[in-house]
């Protein structure tokens, strides 16, 4: 494993769509005039999933470390902004809260706003949640601005956003960078790869037309293929499905509708849930569902009664496994994407995911050769945040009170794993969250919107009742009213969006 001599600068990336291309562009950009090259392998031949039309805020870290333009993206993919998810029928029928990006309200000493809100809600003298968070709010009411950090004092300066786009679009966006930075893009179809004898490594690829294409590093995008790490390399997945019954999608794009709303929505299914992604110039929907207890026809039957528009195509169908692989770098391949493991798009994470693995190999790169300590701490590091996210989405099943259809009863009763078990019982004593590394991806703020907006019985932190009762609800108000005015003040997301990133109209596909 160790090759300390070798220096490695032929990068070969097996694969293009957002993952392969995301990967090129980032290398492209950090990697510029040193020497490296870099090719990505794709056919026109083999389609991509594509669904991943959600983002997370870190994605703006990405884009600044990329060195691509916010409004040039904005533009080329037809994208629009997201303060949020809203998460509708999830803890019962007619029920709905939203996780928001951002800060929740200000602390009152040492003490979060939701814990006063736990013990005065219980007496009904609060607002629904989403009163004391900015983004929760704003999205509520359509509204979108940038963020101000010119007034620390101001709910604006905390605003949080991402992005929802056409991950298509996005993925040609990118590569125009990546070939403008050397990347070399190889168009064929790969039918093989051969693996050198002295190590096993991979040495080369053969495309259907005869060509070889080699390289010291590769980079597995070909999604759940996994065409170098699991089929050539043998790396084992752990599946999760006990935990993540949904094993189908169904994807279709429809007409757009007003108003432009800045944040995805997920709505629960009698076997599943179902996406709503706005985009400039259509919707994105989908439906995530478990086969043991729907088929596919009443599963297409149910996403195509609940578009808002006229449905643009047929639905399109992947079948996934929900998951991770045993390693995702083994001898000289890595896997960026779905290769290396896949989460339902519930919390947008598919994206984010591509994203961190990307960056974790910068931290890593085995300049100087592959080194074993190297890619340990890149296969720990995957695993825990696999694992992390995991644990997220399973909360989002069991925690709640719906035993309506069998696939609702099965996720509320279902064991679940240890860590989040623990996480629970925690935050069920006291609303108390405390994070177990610094990796974590979702914080504080987005376990406490999503417990609490799922129905989660917990009891305030007993130091809230160190407070008087007058003071401490004066303290809910004002963070209450604050909001209320500030979101009332930031214009349409619609208006936003035509004033300074409009896209140029399209042809729809």
């Amino acid at each position: 494993m160790n090759a300390p001599e070798t220096k490695i600068r032929k990068i070969t990336i097996v694969g293009g769509g957002t993952a392969g291309w995301m990967t090129a562009a980032l290398l492209s950009q950090l990697f510029n005039d040193g020497g490296f090259d870099i090719k990505l392998i794709e056919s026109d031949e083999i389609g991509t999933i594509g669904v991943g039309e959600a983002t997370i805020p870190a994605i703006r870290n990405y884009h600044a470390l990329a060195g691509l333009d916010q409004v040039a993206m904005i533009r080329a993919t037809q994208a629009t902004f997201k303060l949020g998810i809203e998460f509708v029928d999830w803890r019962a029928l007619g029920h709905s809260y939203i996780h928001g990006f951002g800060k929740i309200g200000q602390d009152l000493l040492w003490l979060h706003p939701h814990q006063f809100w736990l013990k005065y809600a219980a007496r009904g003298q609060t607002k629904h949640f989403d009163h004391y968070a900015l983004n929760c709010l704003a999205a509520r009411q359509n509204r979108f601005c940038l963020p101000d950090p010119r007034n620390p004092g101001s709910p604006l300066a905390d605003l949080d956003y991402a992005y929802h786009f056409d991950a298509s679009l996005f993925a040609r966006f990118l590569r125009a960078h990546a070939e403008q930075r050397g990347v070399t893009r190889i168009e064929g179809r790969i039918v093989s790869a051969e693996l050198r004898p002295e190590d096993g490594h991979v040495d080369h690829v053969l495309l259907s037309d005869g060509r070889r294409v080699d390289g010291e590093l590769f980079i597995d995008c070909s999604g759940m293929r996994a065409l170098l790490l699991g089929q050539t390399l043998g790396v084992g997945y752990e599946e999760w499905s006990h935990w993540l019954p949904c094993d189908r999608a169904l994807a279709v794009p429809c007409e757009s509708v007003v108003p432009l709303t800045p944040y995805t929505r997920s709505t629960a299914r009698a076997a599943g849930w179902q996406w709503r992604i706005p985009l400039q110039h259509r919707i994105g929907n989908g439906h995530v569902y478990s086969s043991a207890h729907i088929s596919d026809d009443e599963a297409a039957d149910v996403l195509l009664a609940n578009l808002d528009g006229r449905a643009l195509a047929d639905p399109r169908p992947v079948r996934f496994t929900p998951g991770r692989r045993d390693k995702s770098w083994e001898r000289n391949v890595v896997a960026i994407g779905l290769s290396s493991g896949f989460l339902e798009p519930l919390e947008s994470t598919s994206i984010h995911l591509i994203q961190t693995a990307i960056l974790r190999l910068v931290a890593l790169f085995p300049g100087a050769g592959i080194n074993a300590a190297d890619v340990a701490e890149y296969n720990r590091q995957t695993s825990f945040e696999f694992e992390d996210v995991r644990d997220f989405i399973i909360a989002h099943y069991k925690v709640t009170e719906r035993e309506d259809t069998p696939f609702w009863a099965y996720v509320r009763n279902m064991d679940i794993p240890d860590s989040l078990s623990a996480r629970l019982e925690l935050f069920r004593t006291s609303a108390r969250f405390f994070g177990q590394q610094k990796a974590e991806l979702f914080r504080e703020e987005s376990w406490v919107q999503v417990l609490l907006g799922q129905g989660l019985q917990a009891q305030h932190d007993p130091m809230v009742d160190l407070i008087p009762d007058e003071q401490a609800l004066g303290f809910l108000r004002d963070i209450e009213e604050v909001i209320a005015d500030v979101a009332q003040a930031m214009p349409d997301h619609a208006a936003f969006i035509a004033k300074h990133c409009r896209a140029p109209a399209t042809p729809l596909n």
